[in-house]
């Protein structure tokens, strides 16, 4: 008499884990999504802890350096974890408040820029005649021309009143575009010859659906680096315009805080604390981005794609 043995099927992992030990072989996925999530949490939490109005001048009692956080104490000591500043702003609300405002312009400005260089490279390159030779020219015409110029010329030239975190973020997106445009273009020049693209055209299938149901899925991939690259960028241009004078000097923005530590000399008078902390900040969110955008290129680029 013989029995039957039946083998139990193989447990599927979780998505979870799966996406838990990409990130062990992604390490710069890894180590920039940690980091992100990082800054979220402390942006996220301050916004609990601290009052908004106090990361603005005149708001607390400047130049204390940082100390313990105390609930309980009406005054310094212990009042302020970071510091104050030369103009009476409390360094924790400014750092909370300051992250969550250069992000959102890097997020505004990328995304627009994003945005824009899939629409322009995408009809570019998959109807290509004369709207393909305008677009592919003004990119070869405007990219070697340096972006910090002309950001420093508009930026100079608007009334420092007028200048918001808006219009920061329109500065940095007027020529944020040309990037994802090319990158794009080169992209879908390269999938509209690929078999199943023509296998589709045969079957019958629309340019929409070609575009959306068949090249832009494949895409997806280039798009997202596209996009943390370009949100990279507009954080660092908002920085450095920032860093010079010539955002919106109310806000606390981080580059605005080391614009202030340096025109007051504080790193000479003592105040250590005013310019570090942002510049620390800046250090993480630049890093952060740097390598999730290196870990989107091992998802985008076969070639650099890490298996088990």
């Amino acid at each position: 008499m013989t029995t039957l043995t039946t083998t139990a099927p193989p447990i599927q992992p979780s998505r979870l884990k799966l996406f838990g030990g990409y990130l062990r072989r992604n390490k710069s996925l890894g180590y920039g999504l940690g980091i992100l999530l990082f800054l979220i949490l402390f942006t996220g939490i301050g916004f609990f802890q601290i009052k908004p109005k106090n990361a603005y001048p005149l708001a607390v009692r400047p130049k204390q350096p940082p100390g313990i956080l105390d609930f309980s104490a009406k005054d310094w000591p212990g009042k302020y974890p970071m510091g104050s500043d030369f103009f009476g702003r409390d360094m924790h609300a400014v750092m909370v408040t300051g992250m969550w405002q250069t992000a959102l312009i890097g997020v505004l400005a990328g995304a627009a820029g994003t945005l824009i260089g899939v629409i322009l490279g995408f009809t570019s390159a998959y109807f290509g005649g004369v709207f393909d030779m305008i677009i592919k020219g003004i990119c070869q015409i405007l990219t070697p021309i340096p972006v910090f110029m002309i950001q420093i010329i508009i930026a100079s030239s608007l009334d420092k009143r007028d200048v918001t975190i808006f219009t920061m973020a329109w500065i940095v997106v007027m020529l944020a575009w040309m990037g994802p445009t090319l990158v794009i273009r080169s992209q879908v020049l390269s999938m509209k010859e690929r078999q199943f693209v023509a296998v589709a055209k045969l079957s019958g299938v629309g340019n929409g659906g070609i575009i959306f149901g068949e090249i832009l899925p494949n895409l997806l991939p280039f798009i997202a680096a596209a996009f943390v690259s370009q949100v990279f960028g507009s954080v660092f241009a908002s920085f450095y315009l920032a860093i010079v004078g010539l955002g919106p000097l109310r806000e606390p923005l981080l580059g605005n805080i080391i614009w202030g530590a340096q025109s007051q000399g504080a790193f000479f008078n003592g105040w250590w604390w005013w310019p570090i902390w942002p510049a620390t900040a800046m250090v993480l969110i630049l890093s952060s981005l740097a390598l999730i955008n290196m870990g989107l290129d091992e998802l985008a680029n076969p070639r650099v794609r890490r298996t088990e």
